[in-house]
């Protein structure tokens, strides 16, 4: 089988496997996942069991983007944890075996909720997935990154002001045309930049509810997804950026929860969100949300415009996928500026 973006060299994966994982056993066969638009993610299956190989893409690559060894160790350090993620199982960061670094981890066997809405669910059980979404985020930034070993898991200062100089720097990698919304963005924020509150916490970078694994019943979730944005941070960056989310359109795009009577489908507001979730880490309160929320859409707009210059480099694990969803770019920097402004 062709080894490129959308293909994995069986042979090669079967080979690596038989000598480094105790108790695997052949014939291999692999399904590319739909999802993962930044790292193609595969199933893996055997007669006796199922495993998931994540890898970079191949190809030209922006520095520090993809980084599957990051992943590998943050879910690694969770393992036992209150944050829920799959048991890791094998590193390769020999980009000769199958063309890039790639990871192995365990098959989770249960629900992903694609739509925030949770149509499949019924009234009473919605609330409940969403308590537990809001109490694995509380239990992630109360990880004692000391103790897990995660302490120079990212640089020390000020995570927003560390975070605005990359993602700009990214954004400007993989610009294709001019954004005066985006360019202006990037002015305000670092003219509102909050003063250093001391908050040093895991963040996920990606926290939604269709990067989680929720249990075949029940609200339970059994494994946090996506790990490739963590680092060690500023924890209302991930508050922010499920409230984020939620402003999108509704649909299998924008997954979001615009214009939907939250109410009457059993869902929290915004404000129950985030009182929720400060009552479990014992907060008083969020001043100045907007800045953070505005935050959450700048960087959301700079990670869409490398997933589009990726299609338009052949380098797209989902080209028309990533084209699509990279014409959403100038909605999120409009988005960030009102937020702003609120």
């Amino acid at each position: 089988m062709r080894d490129d973006a959308t293909s994995l060299d069986l042979a090669a994966v079967d080979a690596f496997l038989c000598a480094r994982l105790p108790g695997y056993e052949g014939p291999l066969e692999a399904k590319k996942f739909s999802t993962g638009q930044s790292n193609p993610t595969f199933l893996l299956s055997t007669p006796r069991a199922r495993y998931v190989l994540r890898r970079k893409p191949p190809g030209k690559l922006l520095k520090s983007a993809h980084a599957v060894d990051r992943e590998y160790r943050v879910q690694k350090a969770l393992a036992g944890s209150e944050v829920p993620v799959a048991r890791m199982l094998l590193m390769c960061e020999d980009d000769s075996v199958i063309g890039s670094a790639f990871y192995v981890m365990e098959h989770v066997e249960g629900r992903i909720f694609l739509d925030p809405r949770l149509p499949e669910l019924e009234r009473a059980e919605r609330g409940a997935v969403m308590d537990e979404m809001n109490r694995v985020l509380a239990a992630l930034h109360e990880v004692d990154i000391e103790a897990v070993g995660l302490a120079d898991f990212g640089p020390p200062g000020n995570y927003y002001e560390r975070q605005l100089a990359r993602w700009t720097k990214q954004y400007r990698a993989s610009q294709t045309e001019s954004l005066a919304d985006m360019d202006r963005l990037i002015v305000e924020l670092g003219a509102r930049m909050p003063p250093d509150d001391g908050q040093r916490t895991l963040v996920h970078g990606d926290y939604r509810i269709d990067n989680m694994i929720f249990a075949p019943t029940g609200p339970r979730c059994l494994a946090v997804l996506d790990w490739e944005l963590s680092t060690i941070g500023h924890p209302y960056a991930d508050l922010a950026a499920v409230i984020m989310q939620w402003q999108m359109p509704v649909g299998p795009e924008g997954r979001g929860l615009a214009g939907v009577d939250r109410a009457a489908r059993g869902l929290p507001s915004d404000e129950e969100f985030i009182s929720r979730y400060c009552a479990r880490r014992g907060i008083e309160g969020i001043g100045d949300f907007g800045f953070y929320l505005a935050f959450c859409f700048f960087r959301m707009a700079a990670i869409l415009q490398g997933v589009k210059k990726r299609a338009l480099d052949g380098n797209a694990s989902n080209p028309d996928k990533a084209l699509r969803m990279g014409r959403h770019v100038p909605a999120f920097a409009a988005h960030g500026l009102d937020a702003l402004g609120r």
